[in-house]
């Protein structure tokens, strides 16, 4: 009789035990959405984009290209030179140009970077000439006098009234930075629609070597031998980046043909 009741104690003790337990569910994890894809833009590495060409357009001297570099597209342009799409190309660090309009190819490209040089892989074809036309393309100071002929008469040549010589100029550069300046020469190089301006050289016989020809970015026109008379505000160390750098430059002047 004792083991039955010690039985059926043992039971009770059993099924209470049972009772007494709280199962125990895994917590159920709510699934995360998808984070939104974000729009993908080229990244530069620190010296400039690399990628494979999708596009080329040669105009103007130009070669012009678009560039796939894995996390977006840019465009680019250099003097011309040899490249195919397919190629894989390095373009260096250049300045930007916003809403950019060629003439040549009556096209506005929404950013494109102008550079000095683009490098296609595996061969040598780096555009490393400037083309006829274009200003100088260097890495540091352009020298204005490089522009000009070796031999420049300047027959009655006057002074502009209430304005410099181009050596007054360069001499007087600090305190005229910034401010207008007048001054009449003769042109002795005229470039169209380069960066939306047209630029010119100027000379008046004055200045010595570096320091007797001064370049002028304006809307008007003129030809190589014309005599002009030019005003505008004089900018010093003037950096447009990509390697367009001028120790003195007029910008946006006016420009009368006498």
């Amino acid at each position: 009789m004792k083991k039955i009741l010690d039985s059926i104690w043992i039971l009770i003790s059993a099924f209470a035990l049972i009772a007494g337990c709280k199962t125990e569910t895994p917590q159920t994890q709510k699934s995360q959405p998808p984070a939104a894809a974000q729009p993908t833009q080229a990244e530069p590495t620190t010296a400039g984009y690399r990628g494979t060409v999708v596009d080329v357009i040669n105009s103007g001297g130009y070669t012009y290209v678009q560039v796939d570099t894995g996390s977006g597209k840019i465009w680019a342009a250099a003097n011309q030179f040899e490249v195919k799409a397919g190629d894989q190309v390095m373009v260096p660090q250049g300045l930007p140009m916003e809403n950019f309009h060629s003439k040549t190819l009556n096209r506005t490209f929404d950013t494109i970077y102008f550079v000095s040089a683009i490098t296609v892989a595996g061969a040598d074809k780096t555009a490393v000439q400037t083309p006829e036309g274009h200003p100088d393309v260097s890495q540091g100071h352009t020298a204005p006098s490089s522009h000009a002929p070796s031999v420049v008469d300047f027959p009655g040549l006057k002074k502009a009234e209430g304005g410099k010589t181009v050596a007054e100029i360069y001499a007087e550069k600090n305190s005229l930075s910034g401010k207008n300046v007048t001054v009449r020469g003769k042109v002795v190089k005229f470039t169209p629609a380069i960066m939306g301006k047209n630029w010119l050289h100027l000379q008046d016989g004055t200045g010595d070597q570096g320091t007797l020809d001064m370049t002028i970015t304006t809307d008007g026109t003129a030809k190589i031998g014309d005599t002009v008379l030019v005003s505008g505000v004089l900018a010093v160390n003037k950096d447009f980046g990509a390697g367009y750098q001028y120790d003195v430059i007029i910008e946006d002047a006016k420009l009368t043909v006498e």
